[in-house]
């Protein structure tokens, strides 16, 4: 009886996409941080909350970075912490909710940082609970 060649895929997981700016998972490696897929991003959840969703996408490089999973209420007082936060241009509207540390500012890594030592901090102004979804009929 002839053998089969063995086909090796059935034993190989299918590899894992990188997660972007993965620094960010490690500065919060103490709150126990878990990873969904959010629309082109990767979202990171701290308990209950979403706090932030990682960007790196070749198209509108400009909003590349950390989301900040936010309310308008919170914009002025986060904004005098970092000072290059911005709404998110690919989500079409002058002012969103969610803010953005963008890559392509100098100080990214160190207000991103920042930004995870608030969300350590339980802070307030970061975090959202995600609305229930409805069942399926």
């Amino acid at each position: 009886m002839a053998k089969r060649p063995q086909d090796d895929s059935l034993f190989f997981a299918k590899p894992r996409k990188t997660v972007p700016h993965e620094f960010v998972l490690e500065a919060l490696a103490a709150a126990t941080p878990l990873t969904r897929p959010l629309f082109s991003c990767v979202g990171v959840y701290v308990g209950e909350k979403i706090v932030f969703a990682l960007r790196d996408r070749p198209t509108a490089k400009e909003d590349n970075g950390v989301w900040l999973a936010t309310t308008q209420e919170h914009h002025e007082s986060l904004r005098r912490e970092f000072l290059n936060m911005r709404s998110i241009g690919v989500l079409g509207k002058p002012v969103t909710g969610w803010q953005l540390l963008p890559a392509e500012a100098l100080d990214f890594e160190s207000s991103a940082l920042r930004a995870c030592e608030l969300v350590l901090a339980r802070d307030p102004r970061i975090g959202k609970v995600p609305k229930r979804r409805s069942k399926r009929r």
